[in-house]
């Protein structure tokens, strides 16, 4: 079986690509390079540059190296931005979406897994988040993510495509320094990036109803994520005709933004720069984490690493990438 990964050269698909390659699987990778990094992957694994959205690679593709499933992460995800380009998130986002759709019916494959996000879930108010709590999105963003869910499940029962929709909670860390994230979108490189320059770290709101006042998020590191991935695909592979999955991909631990801070100046050595407390972003939920329970059940799988390991691993990478980072 060979399984095509779409945007398989950026932070998260790399990490997902070197995970199932390790573990045995055929992989080859779809990658348009926007932000990708063709350097991300083993030597061994096939990438084809391309988008999506063209329809005709795409046929070739699957007919040249038999792919038989796929993992869709190709995806403009940045929230801000889908605020002020709907149409660009709607066009890359779901509209790519249907034309990979398309020529995977096409094709005969039976087996995908679409990667989501709990952005779907919007600002939700209750202590555990389950696949069962409502979805409202309050972004573009969010908007395609469960758009493109549905769009999922009503292609694979309608064609016999086995599908599995995994939402992303917070993701950080790297496997080694070379695939970290390099963007500065995500609390934690957010934090690196203020403390490289010798400014202090942000916190937005003290005053929320948690136990510091900070908000609370789940944060799963990036090599669980990917053999998250990894189970799924192989349930989907052993699986024909299993109908659809949506599961949460996060640890059921929630960590507070204070918290978070505390650590990440532990670990990069800047306990001298002191948080410094902003108001309240518009939107942000005061607690988000994810339940796990029905992932454990449906696939066996829960996270292995813990919060600290994540840091380190994220510092280490920064470093590699921002070697000012290490006169500090």
């Amino acid at each position: 079986m060979t399984w095509l990964i779409t945007g398989g050269a950026g932070y998260i698909g790399a990490h997902v690509a070197r995970a199932m390659t390790e573990a045995g699987e055929r992989v080859a990778v779809l990658d348009d390079l926007s932000t990708g990094t063709a350097a991300r992957l083993p030597d061994a694994v096939p990438l084809v540059r391309g988008s999506v959205l063209d329809r005709e690679l795409l046929d070739r593709t699957f007919a040249e190296l038999g792919v038989t499933g796929v993992v869709h992460l190709a995806a403009k995800k940045q929230v801000g931005e889908s605020v002020e380009k709907p149409l660009l998130y709607y066009r890359q986002n779901l509209h790519g979406l249907t034309v990979l759709l398309e020529a995977v019916v096409a094709a005969g494959i039976r087996s995908f897994v679409f990667s989501s996000s709990a952005a779907v879930y919007g600002t939700p108010d209750t202590d555990l988040v389950t696949e069962a709590t409502p979805c409202l999105p309050i972004n573009p963003y969010g908007e395609t993510k469960l758009a493109g869910e549905w769009l999922v499940r009503a292609t694979g029962a309608a064609h016999g495509i086995s599908t599995a929709c995994l939402r992303y909670f917070n993701v950080a860390g790297a496997a080694r320094p070379e695939l970290a994230d390099t963007g500065i979108f995500n609390i934690i490189p957010m934090m690196f990036d203020r403390i490289t320059r010798g400014e202090r770290p942000r916190i937005f709101g003290d005053d929320y109803d948690t136990p510091d006042g900070t908000c609370v998020r789940d944060y799963i590191h990036i090599e669980d994520l990917a053999t998250a991935h990894l189970a799924a695909a192989r349930h989907l592979q052993q699986r024909p005709g299993a109908g659809d999955l949506t599961l949460n991909v996060g640890t059921g631990r929630g960590v507070s933004v204070r918290e978070m801070a505390d650590l990440i100046a532990d670990v990069t050595g800047s306990t001298g720069l002191a948080p410094l407390t902003e108001p309240r972003r518009p939107g942000d939920p005061a607690r988000v984490v994810a339940s796990n329970e029905r992932i454990a059940k449906e696939l066996g799988w829960s996270a292995r690493h813990d919060l600290r390991s994540m840091v380190v691993s994220a510092w280490e990478g920064w470093c590699l990438h921002h070697p000012e980072a290490h006169r500090r």
